[in-house]
């Protein structure tokens, strides 16, 4: 199946998405230089314009970048393995296992 989704970097940088896609070293960024609060989110972005980012602390939002504004919910404090997972469902185009979360509106 083709993916087509982009990774978006710490510090802003952009990149398409591939099978071989590293989410784990993706979130990691966030680690470093945890004194920069400026430069604190990571994500990952469908075709579609979905896109989830993490922030420090497993705060996660999920919109749709190109859609009107109102499409933004959230969750806090997720565990890592559950960003990574919801990341893959969003690289695989699997919209409805997202939207299957206890999202809260808004940011």
């Amino acid at each position: 199946m083709t993916m087509t989704f982009s990774l978006t970097h710490r510090y802003g940088s952009m990149e398409p998405g591939n099978a071989d896609s590293d989410f784990l070293a993706l979130l990691r960024e966030l680690e470093d230089r945890p004194e920069d609060t400026e430069h604190g989110t990571v994500a990952v972005t469908h075709e579609s314009g979905w896109s989830l980012s993490v922030s420090r602390g497993g705060y996660i939002a999920f919109e749709n970048l190109e859609a009107d504004a109102g499409t933004a919910r959230h969750m806090e404090a997720v565990p890592v393995p559950r960003i990574l997972e919801l990341w893959r469902h969003l690289a695989e185009g699997n919209l409805a296992a997202i939207e299957q979360e206890p999202w809260l509106s808004g940011y």
